[in-house]
């Protein structure tokens, strides 16, 4: 059956800190570079949840279905209908005791009198009294309904009968209605009255609507008159749903029960109503509310495990409860996660598996629609994208993990990469720091000047008003990254290490150096350039090879244009195994064929004739020296870098800046 879940959105009263998108996509980016796909990566984070890197635990749909189905089973064993079935024949038993015994002490006080009359009139009661209830039936409502047309002789056997009967009405009218239960407590007759009222006039507003008249009474009147019933509810869909479920609940509790169990509890719950003339008005009501709700399953039961009798109206509190814990738990088992994570009803949360369930939920459910709503992700064309703002933010962490990890001297250096004094002016300038060269743009220090102390003479200045002009150096430069991309590259976990690499780095070039030209390269039996958007979806060439002799004919042509420095950053965990043959299809060959390296290195010529630095960085678990990527070095003048996975985007970083600062 569809399922309606709704969200709210977080009011004032909520407490709990807010959790950026932004942060989100900070620690998927391993598992986004690992899978390659952002569908995937968020679905499994709406699973499984995540664990922030101070210690946040945002629980997940997994952990939220296991919650569930532990409080439905909890509520499962702790009511049991049947058990209350069984307390009232054993409180009815126990008043027939009653009865009996005080008979049984009347006729003994007549025999003993001696009174031939009295005892003839006492033994005749007696007698009929002990048949009657001889021939009470067994079934708990026709027994309430034969001893509620019964004299008892005994006044305590009476007054528990009474008192029986008036729990039981209590029970039943409770088991029915969402108000508080003081509210019901003994009905008296003028409020008997207004609840079939209330009833009728619902049926009858229903039975419009359904033929599609016009309603009368009103909603608004309707609540003028009635709301009292309805507490919270603001249409007549709230009336309807809180009855409807209401009701539902106590069919499922019904259902629960053997057949011998559910005939008595229904002939109870028939007895109880008749007694108080609602029978008629609840049962025309219970019918149109299951036409209203054809979303609700009428004909569901439970499992109740418990070992302690419950009133019906608990069990039928529970049911409720159990129910929608049961439509959670379905809504949950169904596909894709991430979508569903948001239409989570954090009210059905929040009351049945307690506010701290909530607001863990709901935080996850903001951080994963902000990744939308902050234009983070793109949803367009069926398939989860980056924006170019997440595609920035992305590239911007990795790029700070890297950075973390070098020597403060490198980062120092690289500070001063692009402010070296004695070169072309850039229009921009920049607060100064200390250590920088003292290039003064004294418009803009005397305007940080005004604006922080107000207008007035003398301007004073203080260090934190200085900027200085910033200076780019006259050689710009050209670099692409070729990286591997065969499939020893995943085999061996290289190939995500290598993306945040090609990530932190080009986008560092991108910000730091915008006149300089960086491009990608990818490269396995064949290369081709690859976007910088579509470097966090890259996956391995399946096809066998390692055409280093494409990749760097490819970097050569991209850069064919550009002038100034050039360079080639290479990222492999192999020598040459494949190039491309005269009529520009690819070979491939392994072990490495003496056709391959001549071809490859006939390239490496023509990039060093081309004025193109070629710089290695060799990952390899297996062995410890590449010979052919060392002579590449010695042919080239570049140089080559022994490095393992967890050290690459590091040691990149750490060559590039350094070249970049002690440029001529």
């Amino acid at each position: 059956m569809p399922v309606r879940y709704g969200f709210r959105r977080p009011g004032d009263g909520d407490d709990f800190e807010e959790w950026e998108p932004e942060d989100l996509l900070d620690l998927v980016l391993d598992e986004l570079l690992e899978t390659g796909d952002l569908d995937e990566v968020l679905n499994r984070l709406a699973y499984d949840g995540v664990t922030t890197p101070d210690g946040d635990r945002l629980d997940g749909i997994r952990d939220l279905l296991e919650q569930a189905r532990q409080k439905r089973r909890e509520l499962e064993e702790l009511n049991d209908p049947g058990g209350m079935l069984a307390d009232i024949q054993e409180r009815l038993d126990a008043i027939e005791a009653m009865e009996r015994a005080d008979l049984q002490a009347l006729k003994s006080e007549a025999d003993e009198s001696g009174d031939e009359r009295r005892i003839e009139v006492t033994t005749e009661l007696v007698d009929e009294k002990q048949m009657a209830l001889d021939l009470l039936p067994d079934a708990v409502g026709d027994r309430i309904g034969s001893l509620r047309n019964y004299d008892f002789v005994s006044s305590e056997a009476r007054e528990e009968f009474e008192k029986l009967v008036g729990e039981l009405r209590d029970d039943v009218v409770n088991s029915y209605f969402e108000a508080n239960k003081e509210f019901f407590a003994n009905p008296d007759p003028e409020e008997l009255a207004r609840m079939r009222s209330m009833m009728d006039a619902l049926s009858t507003m229903l039975e419009q609507q359904r033929r599609g008249e016009e309603i009368d009474p009103s909603f608004d009147e309707f609540m003028s008159e009635y709301g009292d019933y309805f507490p919270g509810a603001e249409s007549l869909e709230d009336v309807v749903r809180m009855m409807a479920e209401r009701a539902a609940a106590a069919e499922a509790m019904f259902n629960s029960l053997s057949a011998d169990q559910q005939a008595e509890l229904r002939g109870l719950f028939q007895s109880m109503l008749d007694d108080l003339d609602l029978s008629f008005s609840l049962n025309r009501l219970i019918g149109n509310l299951r036409e209203a709700t054809p979303d609700i399953d009428w004909q569901r039961s439970n499992r109740y495990r418990g070992t302690q009798p419950s009133r019906f109206s608990s069990t039928v509190d529970a049911t409720r409860d159990i129910n929608r814990l049961k439509d959670l738990e379905r809504f949950l088992e169904g596909s894709v996660p991430a979508s569903r994570l948001n239409e989570i009803d954090i009210d059905t949360v929040r009351r049945n598996l307690g506010a701290d369930v909530a607001k863990n939920v709901e935080r996850l459910q903001k951080a994963l629609k902000g990744l939308t709503d902050k234009g983070l992700i793109d949803r367009s064309g069926g398939r989860t994208t980056l924006s170019a703002k997440g595609m920035r933010r992305i590239a911007g962490s990795a790029l700070k993990e890297l950075f973390s990890q070098l020597r403060s001297s490198s980062l120092g250096a690289h500070r001063h990469a692009s402010t070296n004094r004695g070169h072309d002016r850039e229009e921009t300038s920049k607060p100064w720091e200390p250590g920088e060269a003292f290039n003064l743009h004294l418009g803009k220090t005397l305007r940080n000047a005004v604006f922080r102390q107000g207008p007035g003479t003398p301007i004073r200045l203080t260090p934190e008003d200085f900027e200085v002009e910033e200076h780019e150096a006259m050689v710009r430069s050209a670099t692409v990254i070729a990286v591997d991309l065969s499939l020893s590259m995943e085999m061996r976990g290289n190939l995500a290490p290598a993306k945040k690499m090609v990530l932190a780095l080009a986008h560092l070039i991108r910000t730091a150096y915008p006149r300089d030209y960086v491009a990608i390269v990818g490269f396995g039996l064949t290369a081709h350039e690859i976007k910088f958007e579509d470097v966090p979806f890259l996956t391995i060439d399946f096809d066998y090879g390692t055409n280093l002799q494409h990749a760097l004919a490819l970097s050569r042509h991209l850069m064919r244009a550009e002038k100034g420095s050039k360079q080639v950053i290479v990222v492999t965990d192999g020598e040459p195994t494949a190039h491309l043959l005269d009529n520009g299809q690819p070979f491939f060959n392994w072990p490495p064929v003496y056709e391959t390296l001549h071809t490859t290195m006939a390239e490496v010529l023509r990039s060093t004739r081309a004025g193109i630095t070629i710089n290695t960085f060799a990952l390899d678990i297996e062995r410890s020296q590449f010979p052919f990527v060392e002579q590449i070095a010695k042919v080239n003048g570049g140089r080559t870098f022994y490095t393992d996975v967890d050290n690459l985007g590091r040691y990149v970083l750490d060559d590039f800046v350094r070249a970049k600062s002690f440029r001529p």
